[in-house]
């Protein structure tokens, strides 16, 4: 595969729910439907096989960069993470590479 690869990676805030979590999970997997240069997409819960992880992770692939800015910049991503994600991360780890 050639393309454009995004990984975000959170920890939420003390007292986040798993429902919470599910529902993040669930507007991220909307986007799919709305954005159209996003070319493969995954959302996930962390297993909870190893302690110290992270708790989410957004996997997300692109043709290129230029796709990659679309959907950080597109204003129903941008609402999402506003009104759902930000509200509860503590702490987001976050990098874009080339496929």
């Amino acid at each position: 595969m050639s393309g454009f690869r995004h990984v975000a990676m959170f920890r939420w805030a003390e007292g986040t729910t798993i429902g919470q979590q599910e529902e993040v999970a669930a507007r991220l997997r909307e986007l799919t439907g709305v954005i159209p240069q996003i070319r493969g997409y995954s959302v996930g819960l962390d297993a909870g096989v190893d302690p110290g992880t992270y708790e989410f992770i957004v996997v997300a692939d692109f043709a290129g960069k230029d796709d990659y800015l679309v959907y950080r910049d597109h204003p129903t991503h941008r609402a999402v993470v506003e009104e759902f994600v930000a509200p509860l991360v503590a702490e987001r780890a976050a990098i874009q590479y080339e496929t």
